[in-house]
């Protein structure tokens, strides 16, 4: 985690971060999210095949609400709770610069997707939103469908 504060301390022009399988975890997250907060450089985040759950997620989410630089996150094959999806559904509603969000393979279900979807429902910029390889089912497709007409509107 030191290198993770010298390359967040030291950045004036890193844009693309890649983190994929680097085995961090929760408090990995947050030292993350902490740096994440007042960096106005990175602008892809690839956090893909790590331990986060709930706690990381929820500090990642907190600092998307603040961050004005990150557009894309790739948080796929992590540990999405509840939490979490509640927690993304919140930045979504509040974040204007994020445009792609990977949630692929994150065995998130109808009750999680219900949260991102009323993220969705007032986020203006979001453009791209995987979910494939989940547990979403008929009720969660109607409501991400819902919230995608609601969008629009």
């Amino acid at each position: 985690m030191d290198r993770i504060k010298k390359l967040f301390n030291n950045n004036l022009v890193i844009a693309d971060v890649q983190l994929g399988c680097a085995g961090i975890d929760n408090q990995g997250a947050k030292i993350l999210a902490k740096y994440l907060k007042t960096n106005t450089n990175v602008s892809n985040l690839n956090l893909r095949v790590n331990q986060i759950g709930n706690e990381g997620t929820q500090a990642l989410a907190e600092a998307l609400q603040i961050n004005t630089s990150i557009t894309k996150l790739d948080l796929e094959s992590n540990l999405i709770g509840i939490q979490s999806a509640e927690a993304l559904s919140k930045a979504l509603q509040i974040n204007t610069h994020l445009t792609c969000l990977d949630l692929r393979n994150n065995r998130i279900d109808d009750r999680k997707v219900h949260f991102l979807a009323e993220g969705l429902k007032t986020n203006a910029t979001l453009t791209i939103l995987d979910l494939f390889d989940n547990l979403i089912g008929v009720v969660g497709a109607h409501a991400l469908a819902d919230a995608i007409k609601m969008n629009a509107a």
